[in-house]
């Protein structure tokens, strides 16, 4: 049994998660409209750029989610996945899902995005396994802060290492799909690399190492 290991946004979805998630919640207005997107458009933007200081983006992230109890916000999660996430979703990554599947491969999405946004995406993808930046809650309520390290750039590739640990699996076989330059370190690491509609920068890359290049979109 190999590991299928997934990019999540712009990957296996046709957008960016965390990015409609800010949106969303613009929309339900739980944030300043003004303040909030423009943070958000530009975390977005330097993330594109290969330029985002994850620290900064997380704080930010987790911010808004510390002025709820973690059971609202779990609720309004359940429209946003519904209106924001499934116009997103792709039939061409949910084949090769089932393809990894069907082979008997382990499937795990690993993803900068906040788990509380991207578990419900995973799930409803039909993969059981996330690692993803954990926003530390106590007593019903996020405080803001990140549990562990984010499993950003290089952090990927500590967090799977730390993963694999706890299970019988290793790398032998392995693949990984992504659309970012931002996940070369991960790329790097497994057996088949593969760049799914990827960014320029990653396109470049997987051009100059020979890497497969591949579209999901519909």
């Amino acid at each position: 049994m190999a590991l299928a290991i997934f990019d999540l946004d712009e990957t296996l979805i046709a957008g960016d998660s965390d990015h409609a998630w800010g949106e969303f919640m613009i929309q339900q207005g739980l944030v300043d409209p003004v303040s909030h997107r423009r943070k958000n458009d530009a975390f977005y933007a330097q993330y594109k750029r290969g330029e985002l200081d994850v620290d900064a983006y997380l704080r930010f992230a987790c911010k808004a989610l510390t002025e709820h109890s973690a059971d609202y916000l779990e609720g309004l999660r359940a429209a946003f996945v519904e209106q924001m996430i499934k116009p997103l979703m792709l039939n061409q990554a949910m084949a090769l899902i089932d393809r990894h599947r069907q082979q008997g491969d382990k499937l795990l999405v690993i993803t900068a995005t906040l788990e509380f946004v991207t578990q419900p995406i995973v799930a409803l993808l039909g993969i059981d396994d996330l690692i993803a930046p954990l926003p530390e809650r106590i007593n019903g309520r996020y405080t803001g802060a990140i549990a562990g390290i984010p499993s950003f750039g290089s952090g990927k590739v500590t967090r799977l290492q730390s993963w694999l640990k706890g299970t019988t699996y290793d790398l032998q076989g392995s693949h990984f799909y992504s659309d970012s330059a931002n996940d070369v370190p991960l790329l790097e690491l497994v057996d088949y690399p593969v760049a799914v509609d990827p960014d320029p920068r990653l396109r470049a890359i997987a051009e100059a190492r020979q890497w497969p290049v591949i579209s999901l979109r519909d």
